[in-house]
């Protein structure tokens, strides 16, 4: 029969692991207590859990929500980050991992499917949500502002040609 503590530590992760769009497992293996304090701000001030759970009963949580091939990513001390954004908790360890390569992330979970390393770290690189929607803000207005200017054009050009008429006569009467 199995510990409660267990019994509730599985209950807990399980938990967190189906109410993120984004799970990343990360290695945790020889930083110090000022480091993991530095790093557990930073990911907390961007809304991302980050705790340290027992190998074992984690697999156990993986299995049984079907996210099973997702344990090949757990291999000694495991630390998961738990995110509603799909893309702070990767980013904010990728950045960290350039202070202390000791955190590394592994692998994970992205909005129901299994992501490795390689993955993770394409996501990391993407531009912040914010830069993301003013670029699409960009792209949905440049026709628009397009066709502004095709409707200043035909105006300018109308005073083009009349303000050359205009000086053509005016030669025409000066001569």
């Amino acid at each position: 029969m199995p510990k409660q503590v267990k019994v509730d530590a599985v209950a807990e992760l399980k938990e967190r692991i189906e109410g993120a769009e984004a799970v990343v497992l990360s290695t945790w293996i020889g930083i110090n207590a000022a480091q993991a304090t530095e790093l557990r701000s930073q990911l907390r001030d961007q809304q991302v859990q980050y705790k340290v759970y027992k190998n074992t009963l984690a697999k156990i949580a993986l299995e049984d929500l079907g996210y099973g091939e997702a344990a090949a990513y757990i291999d000694g001390p495991t630390a998961w980050a738990f995110s509603s954004d799909p893309v702070a908790a990767a980013k904010l360890l990728k950045e960290y991992n350039k202070k202390s390569p000791k955190v590394e992330m592994t692998g994970g979970i992205l909005s129901g499917k299994v992501v490795d390393k390689a993955q993770l770290e394409e996501l990391a690189g993407l531009p912040a949500r914010e830069i993301l929607l003013g670029q699409m803000v960009g792209v949905i207005a440049a026709p628009m502002t397009k066709l502004a200017g095709c409707f200043n054009a035909v105006q300018r050009d109308v005073v083009n040609v009349l303000d050359q008429i205009r000086k053509q006569k005016e030669e025409q009467a000066a001569a």
